[in-house]
């Protein structure tokens, strides 16, 4: 993996992942899980927005994060928060659950916060419906 200073790669960048609640995901929860708009909301990852240039992603482009527990696409964005350089931002929901240690040392409760990761541009990768990410995952 490349770090941000070392420039984006065919192969990724790394990156620090945070995950977390957001205004949207909340809010689109309350219209289903189901919906378009969850996934809209939540099958996303947000960089700030010189390392959307740095990196030559696009917001709304697909791009594969993925960590030592698991890799999925979902939609680039530009954060809407202060994020510090080579860190990125996922809001909690399925599809980041693919990607957090899934354990919790007793407590319950992953891991969340500052998992290394890796983001490569993901363009003609699809994003998975809710249905299809248990389908893959789960195997149901």
């Amino acid at each position: 993996m490349k770090t941000v200073w070392e420039g984006y790669s065919m192969g990724g960048i790394k990156v620090k992942l945070l995950t977390g609640r957001s205004l949207d995901q909340g809010k689109s929860k309350e219209r289903g899980k189901l919906s378009e708009d969850y996934v809209k909301c939540v099958a996303v990852c947000e960089f700030n927005k010189e390392d959307l240039e740095a990196f030559k992603i696009s917001p709304g482009q697909n791009v594969r994060v993925s960590t030592d527990f698991g890799s999925v696409v979902v939609r680039a964005a530009a954060s809407t928060q202060q994020l510090p350089k080579a860190t990125v931002f996922m809001p909690y929901g399925p599809w980041t659950g693919i990607v957090v240690n899934p354990e919790t040392h007793g407590t319950g409760m992953p891991s969340l916060k500052g998992l290394e990761a890796e983001v490569s541009a993901a363009p003609s990768e699809k994003i998975l419906s809710l249905k299809e990410l248990v389908k893959q995952f789960a195997g149901r």
